[in-house]
């Protein structure tokens, strides 16, 4: 699972996640992706639930890039705890994914096999996803 390396004093806002993705919204890689249409919050194990559904169709051949990573902390108290006594420890991480970004990307596989690779990961995800193509420049 991916966290961040550094994780001690971090506790952070909930924040919101306004607007399009203004960044990471272009494929830089591969030659296939997956876009978010959706703003969400999805975790790290969420992710890696992805990556691993998409490495298993492709039986390890062609290369991934995950382009997303979970910085932000997420914190929780204890169950029946009572109002007051400063903020929770952090519980897990999540990435802000804006509409518009690009989440995976493949090369080195058919159009068809990225295609269904990236159609399980996305049902790992709580986002809308669609799959996308790099142009070819001429």
């Amino acid at each position: 699972m991916l966290i961040p390396n550094k994780t001690k004093y971090r506790r952070v806002m909930k924040g919101r996640i306004k607007g399009p993705a203004t960044s990471g919204n272009t494929i830089a890689f591969g030659d296939y992706a997956l876009q978010s249409m959706d703003g969400e919050r999805i975790t790290s194990r969420q992710i890696e639930s992805a990556r691993q559904a998409m490495t298993r169709y492709i039986k390890r051949g062609g290369k991934i890039w995950i382009r997303i990573f979970p910085h932000t902390p997420v914190t929780r108290k204890p169950l029946g705890l009572k109002m007051g006594g400063g903020k929770g420890s952090p519980e897990f991480f999540v990435a802000k994914v804006r509409p518009g970004t690009v989440l995976f990307e493949m090369q080195g596989v058919s159009e068809e096999v990225a295609r269904e690779a990236m159609r399980l990961a996305a049902h790992k995800l709580p986002v809308k996803t669609k799959f996308i193509t790099r142009e070819v420049e001429q």
